[in-house]
């Protein structure tokens, strides 16, 4: 078991520096994400789920880039961080649609979900539609990024690690929505106008360019009422399993 638990920290440790090993070592351990998600909607991440799925892998990957040696055991560690994302998400769902969960636990004296309890006079299409519309959001999002040459792993690998960087960039992003022209030049270019939000942040340019393809996701994510990324994006914390 140490001996496995040692391999794994090995290939974590590869990863954090290798796109490629990252990729492979995500595809190894599908089974492990699909069956994290799985514990938490208590369903397939399939037929209308796909987003659940998608938001465990990037917590998954996330939490390759955020792991060291005195956190644990890796697994442990990853499926908190999947946990926490997919908490995240569906806090967000809440607020977005006003509805809860169907597929929350009911509490800690009940087993079984919301979904077993209702009456079979529930609101099916309204569900789906939520659901289809947080899909078709997170698809559009990674399809307005891969124009602009950005991948979600990109995003992943240039998010913050410290607490004051995630506040500098938080304060990059304040300044940027108060100025809704750089917002939309973001959109269009994938550039960050560095030396106008230097200026109105505070914030160095060094640090706005070690961050520059979150900040310009995050950016992006504010200008098309993306709900689902915005609340993703800025709950990316450090030490935290991926929430703020």
């Amino acid at each position: 078991m140490v001996r496995t638990e040692h391999s794994i920290v090995e290939q974590v440790y590869e990863a954090k520096g290798d796109p490629a090993a990252a990729d492979a070592l995500i595809e190894q351990y599908m089974a492990f994400i699909r069956s994290e998600t799985v514990k938490f909607i208590h369903t397939a991440p399939e037929n209308g789920r796909e987003d659940e799925l998608s938001i465990a892998m990037l917590a998954f990957y996330e939490a390759v880039l955020g792991y060291e040696r005195g956190r644990g055991a890796f697994l442990p560690y990853a499926a908190r961080a999947i946990r926490n994302r997919l908490i995240d998400y569906h806090r967000v769902e809440k607020r977005h649609g006003d509805t809860v969960s169907l597929y929350a636990p009911l509490g800690a004296e009940e087993d079984g979900s919301l979904l077993e309890v209702l009456p079979d006079g529930r609101d099916h299409l309204e569900e789906r539609q939520l659901q289809e519309a947080s899909r078709r959001e997170i698809q559009e999002f990674g399809e307005k990024l891969a124009a602009l040459g950005i991948s979600l792993s990109d995003v992943a690998d240039d998010c913050p690690r410290q607490e004051r960087t995630l506040d500098a960039c938080l304060r990059v992003l304040d300044c940027a929505r108060a100025r809704p022209a750089l917002l939309e030049r973001t959109a269009d270019t994938g550039r960050l106008p560095m030396r106008e939000l230097a200026q109105a942040s505070g914030v160095d340019k060094k640090t706005m360019e070690r961050h520059r393809r979150y900040l310009v996701a995050i950016l992006v994510a504010f200008t098309n009422g993306y709900d689902v990324i915005r609340g993703h994006l800025c709950r990316i914390g450090p030490g935290k399993g991926g929430t703020r």
